[in-house]
């Protein structure tokens, strides 16, 4: 919605029912990894990305949803390793404290305060999407608290 012009172009994953032959992990390893690297502080993209590039005892992982059958953050899950507030909520949150402190020190830089703007409708709406299921009822975004919450973490 808020991008430059027509949107970006990229790879798509190659479609495959089942993980390569080369590739032949234990599911349960696989698990125990994930939740290994989450107890580390890592976020479900950075867990897969590691596990492509590191893998587990040096076989790299190019797919955890087909070679264990479910997907990262439902490991997560089933563990109690997920964190309080969704991956994309929070990493939007973050850019708009970044984008809200450089406006605060450069209030020339009407680029920027266009940038936030559009940050913070993001956010707005991914929480309204996520109110009720993943967020509080009554969770609602301001700076302040979305401050708190990365400081926090």
């Amino acid at each position: 919605m808020h991008t430059r012009r027509r949107g970006s172009s990229g790879s798509d994953k190659p479609a495959a029912d089942e993980p390569p032959e080369w590739s032949d992990v234990d599911a349960e390893d696989i698990e125990d990894r994930v939740v290994e690297l989450a107890e580390q502080g890592y976020d479900p993209s950075q867990i897969g990305m590691k596990l492509r590039d590191e893998g587990v005892t040096g076989t790299p992982i190019p797919d955890v949803k087909l070679a264990t059958g479910k997907k990262v953050t439902e490991i997560l899950e089933e563990n109690d390793a997920t964190s309080d507030i969704p991956e994309d909520l929070y990493n939007l949150m973050e850019r708009a404290v970044r984008l809200r402190e450089h406006v605060q020190q450069n209030p020339q830089d009407y680029q920027n305060k266009r940038a936030l703007q559009n940050t913070e409708s993001k956010v707005r709406r991914l929480v309204d999407y996520y109110r009720g299921d993943e967020l509080e009822p009554d969770f609602t975004y301001s700076y302040d608290v979305a401050k708190d919450l990365i400081d926090e973490e």
